[in-house]
């Protein structure tokens, strides 16, 4: 069974706004997505997400626009676990089974969902191919999801990646309401 969900934000970091188009199946996603920002410049992106079973990303295609230039990104998972951006390998990602498209809450989703982090006790660390917004260069990036507690069908989750860490609050969808200090789920 297919459910549809559509996501407002309002995302702090970058004085913007970002809505998503999410579709839910078993489990997996799509979603199509666009963002406007004003830092660190302003930009518009648009996006559109796919994974396979078990929300592992298969496809990441994004546009980003700024006064100056418009880029674009390609980013593929294969089966086999390796990345491509564009067609070329990307380095350090190998085995990774998620994209971080940066700025944007939705991508906090896909290991979220996939171990029910928002609704059950568990810490899990990733290897993200992160994606920087609007300059759309693909990093690794180790991350950490820690549960922290229950609400009304959704749940807390403590996000960390290096120095940085923030506790989030995820819906029944696993979609962020709050991600304290980068976006706030409009409601």
């Amino acid at each position: 069974m297919v459910t549809s969900h559509a996501v407002t934000w309002e995302v702090l970091e970058s004085r913007g706004y970002e809505t998503a188009w999410v579709e839910f199946g078993d489990g997996s996603l799509r979603a199509r997505g666009r963002a406007v920002g004003a830092v660190p410049e302003p930009y518009w992106i648009s996006y559109e997400l796919e994974t396979g079973a078990g929300f592992v990303t298969r496809r990441l295609a994004v546009t980003a626009e700024t006064e100056s230039s418009t880029r674009t990104l390609d980013l593929r998972r294969d089966d086999g676990g390796r990345w491509t951006a564009d067609g070329e390998p990307v380095p350090g990602v190998e085995g990774a089974l998620d994209c971080d498209l940066g700025l944007c809450p939705l991508t906090n989703t896909m290991p979220v969902l996939r171990h029910d982090l928002h609704r059950a006790p568990g810490e899990r660390e990733f290897l993200m191919a992160w994606v920087s917004v609007p300059g759309l260069v693909v990093r690794p990036s180790r991350q950490t999801y820690t549960h922290l507690g229950r609400t009304d069908g959704g749940g807390h989750v403590r996000f960390t990646s290096g120095e940085f860490r923030s506790d989030l609050e995820f819906d029944a969808h696993g979609c962020v309401v709050d991600y304290p200090g980068l976006a706030t789920l409009l409601r």
